[in-house]
C-alpha cells in the first residue's frame, strides 16, 4: 500500500512541481497537550493544474528528482479566491 497524505498547496514557484504542506495533529506523550507539526513535500504536477491554497491528495511514488518523491492524485477543495 502506497503512503497517502493530505495537505495544502502552499507554493507553486517551480514548473511541473507544487510544495504541500501536511500538517499532523498528536498528544504530547507526557504532557498531554495537543501539538501541530507541519512538514513540507514536493509533488509532481504533470499539468500546472493546482494552485496556492488548494487541498490536494498526494500520493507515495518513484523518485521523479532529488526531493520530489510525491504526486499529486487529486484535488479536494479549491481554493476561494
Amino acid at each position: 500500500m502506497k503512503r497517502v497524505l493530505q495537505g495544502r498547496v502552499v507554493s507553486t514557484a517551480a514548473d511541473k512541481t507544487v510544495t504541500v504542506s501536511v500538517e499532523r495533529r498528536f498528544k504530547h506523550p507526557l504532557y498531554g497537550k495537543v501539538v501541530s507539526t507541519s512538514k513540507k513535500y514536493l509533488a509532481h504536477d504533470e499539468n500546472n493544474d493546482y494552485g496556492l491554497g488548494d487541498q490536494v491528495e498526494i500520493m507515495a511514488a518513484r523518485p521523479i528528482s532529488k526531493r520530489k518523491r510525491f504526486v499529486v492524485t487529486r484535488l479536494l477543495e479549491k481554493a476561494r479566491s
